[in-house]
């Protein structure tokens, strides 16, 4: 709706034309490789020439290193889909930060970014093909980058994105190319190595209501020395991004939840019960005592059940109603701020063919705030009977409170019972108050991240080279919490008459210093990169095919990881924040890989080029429960003529568990849950009591109930659990690289992708009554990994000594599978306003999403999450259709381009995974949206370069949710939340 609005709204003012005009623009700014001498001329277009700015490895005959191998080729055609982003895309794009690139990109699913606030973090993350970011590796210039966290994740913040000459993804496992983690795919990260003299550059960012503001400026000093032996490039930034508040934004002004609208399922405004004014209240209940009824409850406190009374002003109290919810939207973020200083180095020199050191280094300073509302606080406090603050009507129903608890007392104890309040004068009342008279809860993470590389490369002898590296990378977050309240001090001066929650703003400045807590977390992670490879080339067939390559080589890594709580967060006492268990933990891995690239036959008929590729690697890893693994994958390329390229590659991945899986930090818990064995009449069913007794339970103890379970919790430990298996990954693709020569400059990739993940890393069976019930209901096998979790007594129950076990375990599965289509042409034209020529392009990358499914049990059915959304089953909206295209014209210097970005639409996850009917829904579908976006690039002179553009030009707007929305009524990262948005940006060259 907001769309077509829009472009009736660009009609009527006479923009037309202005926007007809850049839908006749081109700009290759996403590629795919090429076979032959491409014909896109456009923004750095994937060739085979020597001067391509996308190479990470190339030599003096024009062969280069792709992502996905370690051996250098002249054709480009590799046998997994490799997918490019180029540098031209993130200057027409606007984009500072990589995450807002990346993000566009067919095979992301959205994860945590810049609009993240809660959860949020303080960091930007990649999730390719929506099976998570810890099965998806991110390098840069080809080797492992630093992460963040005991989960061992990249923050896309700490890469340059001024820097990056393109970026390239790889689908699939690649564990036998780069180990562990590459279950969905590779992303690399390719930085310049072309800087010559001073590049600097400054982009402004607004939106069109005047907020969001992000200023980044930058420089980079790069030149040759010792007669183009050697290369230095050195490079600092800063960036910082204004907040926005949910509040800015009228779909995100107020909270939104499920209800009813005129008799049928709706949004309705909700929020918090928990408020600001104070609200409190006592449940009525009965109790008899020797054949008479006492009830405990009175007047104001209990005629309005547990809504309450509700203070509108000192000593000023009224029933509570649902219209008093507290409004928490305007309190958060809807765009986090962000403030980032990054500097670093790279170089090489070349002291002769046999010997070439060279190193990276890199500091990155990332500082973001999440903000939430004010600490809700909640639960069962006492108040005085003599309380100043409270109204007339309050007072008298505590004091007649007061007096039938001692009324109750004394009738248990004339009976011989114990007393059961013992509190004259003081009575519990369940409490929902809001500490907005504190300050709101902040949390700032500020982050330091560095990395340093050393290495050499060069030649062994003809054919032959070797390339040896060492890396050391270390993260340093230190995360501050604001805002968080003391429960005990709560409870003390509330009790002692000094604390005042009865109204609005009544909370004293000295009360607010006594119940405030400021604390911090702290999370240190390093990773260590030993490596060593040959590759070259060894023989020919003779059928054209070219040589024989090969790569091998040996790599050393270790990881460490901790995770520090605050003391008074693990105590359990702050309310605000939630608290964690320590962690800490590290583990290594000694590997050899091997590589080879079999050119079979080349430039015959019907055989224009046939190529086997295969790769393996075995990892042999300091945890016990891993040990040595084998990962391997193998490919085949056919070109049975030289307009199209056959291609069908098979890999099996493994992804080690990481920090946080094997080492968080372990608890006991006692949730509520029901033992199977101990429900009436579970002795009449004799498989039930078969599997009860082969898993320690008594036969005559099964069906006795508070006889086999004395409590409605059952103890469990949950946390890390150090004997985790590697999660394994198999991924088909094959697919077809169109290139005809009677239509030059066209270009057509089209890839089937499938992929499927075992023994993945969960909590087992979501806990302990869900172990509980797949053990009894569901999988009903003694010996199976839930019964196993289960230990019991002598008599048969499950208490202290014994519990069930509901740490981390590999117990899921994932699959995933579609088709990824890729097109593009450039034509020229033949005239330009400020050249001889122009040169237009139209290119399109799109995905079709099969398949997405989760089986939290292997065996039994999944969650269905192509399609489909929702905080019930699959989190973050994956369309089925999802695809970006570009429209662009190079006119000269000028170049214009237009972007559509389109999501189709997707389902709540509860139709397909529970059957749900749609028009019991409040939201039952989120229609699809498109997004355009205009930018120009124009080369004032050799040396300065002006951009500037718009993004969301129709100003499209979020579809409103309530419960099956992520946070701001929405998706935020999935679908745009700042509406239209403009950037200018200068570029200099000295």
């Amino acid at each position: 709706m907001g769309f077509d609005h829009s472009i009736r709204a660009l009609l009527r003012s006479g923009a037309a034309p202005l926007v007809l005009a850049a839908a006749l623009t081109a700009t290759p700014a996403w590629a795919q490789e090429s076979t032959s001498t491409s014909q896109n001329v456009g923004a750095q277009a994937v060739t085979n020439s020597s001067a391509n700015p996308n190479q990470s490895v190339e030599d003096n005959s024009g062969e280069v290193v792709v992502t996905g191998s370690r051996i250098a080729r002249r054709d480009l055609v590799s046998a997994s889909p490799v997918s490019i982003v180029n540098q031209e895309e993130f200057k027409l794009s606007g984009a500072v930060n990589v995450e807002s690139v990346m993000n566009t990109l067919p095979q992301v699913v959205p994860g945590t970014t810049g609009f993240s606030n809660n959860p949020g973090g303080g960091v930007a993350t990649l999730n390719l093909r929506g099976i998570g970011e810890t099965r998806s590796m991110v390098l840069v210039n080809g080797r492992r980058y630093m992460f963040y966290d005991t989960s061992q994740i990249v923050d896309l913040n700490t890469i340059p994105a001024f820097l990056l000459s393109g970026v390239e993804t790889v689908t699939g496992g690649a564990s036998a190319v780069y180990g562990s983690d590459a279950l969905a795919g590779v992303v690399n990260f390719k930085l310049r190595t072309d800087v010559q003299g001073i590049e600097v550059g400054s982009q402004y960012n607004i939106t069109e209501r005047g907020d969001g503001r992000r200023w980044d400026t930058y420089v980079a000093i790069g030149s040759d020395f010792a007669d183009g032996r050697g290369h230095i490039t050195a490079y600092g930034e800063y960036y910082k991004r204004d907040s926005i508040f949910q509040g800015a934004r009228s779909f995100s002004q107020r909270a939104l939840g499920d209800g009813t609208v005129n008799g049928a399922p709706g949004l309705v405004p909700l929020g918090s019960p928990s408020v600001p004014n104070g609200r409190f209240y006592v449940n009525p209940t009965t109790t008899t005592i020797g054949g008479v009824a006492y009830t405990r409850g009175s007047g104001s406190l209990s005629a309005n059940s547990t809504l309450g009374q509700y203070y509108t002003g000192p000593n000023t109290s009224r029933p509570f109603t649902t219209a008093d919810y507290y409004n928490y939207a305007p309190d958060n973020y809807l765009q986090v701020p962000q403030q980032r200083w990054l500097t670093g180095a790279y170089a090489n020199y070349e002291i002769n063919e046999h010997f070439n050191p060279y190193l990276e280094v890199t500091f990155v300073n990332n500082r973001v705030d999440n903000e939430l509302a004010p600490t809700p606080i909640g639960g069962t406090f006492g108040i005085r009977t003599n309380n100043p603050y409270l109204s007339a009507a309050d007072a008298q129903s505590i004091a007649a409170i007061d007096a039938q608890e001692t009324a109750i007392d004394a009738a248990r104890v004339a009976a011989g019972l114990t007393a059961t309040y013992n509190n004259p004068g003081i009575v519990n009342v369940a409490l929902a108050s809001r500490t907005n008279a504190i300050s709101s809860r902040r949390a700032v993470d500020d982050r330091n991240a560095y990395r340093a590389l050393i290495g050499m490369t060069g030649e062994i002898a003809k054919d032959l080279t070797y390339d040896v590296y060492y890396s050391y990378a270390r993260t340093r977050n230190g995360q501050v919490q604001y805002g968080n309240i003391s429960r005990s001090a709560f409870a003390t001066e509330l009790l002692a008459n000094r604390l005042n929650i009865f109204g609005p703003g009544q909370i004293t400045a000295t009360e607010a210093q006594a119940l405030s807590i400021t604390t911090q977390n702290t999370d240190i992670s390093e990773l260590q990169v030993a490596q060593a490879s040959v590759s070259g080339k060894l023989f020919d067939f003779g059928l054209g095919g070219g040589p024989v390559g090969f790569s091998v080589g040996t790599e050393y890594r270790k990881v460490a990881s901790q995770f520090i709580p605050d003391q008074a967060l693990s105590s359990g006492d702050v309310v605000g924040f939630n608290g964690g268990d320590p962690t800490q933990g590290s583990y290594d891995v000694k590997e050899v890989f091997g590589e080879l690239l079999v050119p079979i036959i080349g430039n015959r008929p019907f055989f224009e080029r046939l190529e086997l590729h295969g790769a393996g690697r075995y990892s042999d890893y300091s945890l016990g429960a891993v040990g040595g693994v084998w990962t391997y994958s193998g490919d085949v390329t056919w070109a049975p003529i030289r307009d199209i390229t056959f291609r069908g590659s098979y890999s099996r991945a493994v992804r080690a568990p990481n920090v946080a899986e094997l080492f968080g930090g372990q608890s006991n818990g006692f949730p509520g849950a029901t033992d199977p064995c101990a429900t009436a009449g579970a002795q009449n069913n004799a498989s039930l009591v078969a599997l009860c007794t082969a898993t320690g339970v008594p036969a005559n103890a099964v069906g006795t109930g508070r006889g086999l379970q004395p409590a409605d919790q059952i103890e469990g430990l949950f946390g890390g659990n150090a004997n985790l298996q590697e999660e394994v990954s198999d991924t088909y693709s094959f697919g077809a690289v169109i290139q005809p020569r009677f239509l030059p400059g066209f270009n057509l990739t089209v890839d089937y992708f499938n992929i499927k993940v075992d023994n993945v890393i969960t909590s087992l069976g979501g806990g302990v009554g869900g172990i509980l019930n797949l053990c009894y209901n569901v999988i009903k096998d003694a010996n199976s990994i839930y019964c196993q979790a289960i230990s019991r007594n002598a008599d048969g129950t499950i208490q202290n000594p014994t519990f069930v076990t509901a740490t981390n375990a590999n117990a899921a599965s994932l699959r995933t599978s579609g088709i990824d289509l890729l097109a593009d042409y450039t034509q020229r034209l033949g005239f330009g306003m400020f050249g001889n020529e122009t040169k237009l392009n139209a290119f399109f990358q799109g995905t079709w999403t099969e398949k997405n499914n989760f089986a939290p049990v292997v065996g039994q059915d999944p969650y269905y999450c192509a399609g489909n959304f929702g905080a019930n089953y699959c989190g973050t909206p994956q369309p089925t259709f999802k695809w970006t295209s570009r429209l662009s014209l190079i006119d000269g210097p000028l170049t214009s381009s237009l972007r559509w970005r389109h999501l189709a639409g997707v389902k709540a996850d509860s139709i397909r995974n529970e059957g749900a009917d749609p028009a019991d829904l409040a939201v039952p579908r989120l229609r699809a949206k498109d997004y355009l976006d205009l930018a120009f690039s124009f080369d004032l002179t050799d040396q300065y370069n002006l951009s500037f553009g718009v993004n969301n030009i129709g100003d499209v707007k979020p579809q409103l949710l309530g419960s099956d929305g992520q946070q701001a009524n929405t998706w935020p990262g999935v679908y745009d939340v700042l509406g239209r948005d403009y950037y200018v940006a200068v570029r200099f060259r000295f």
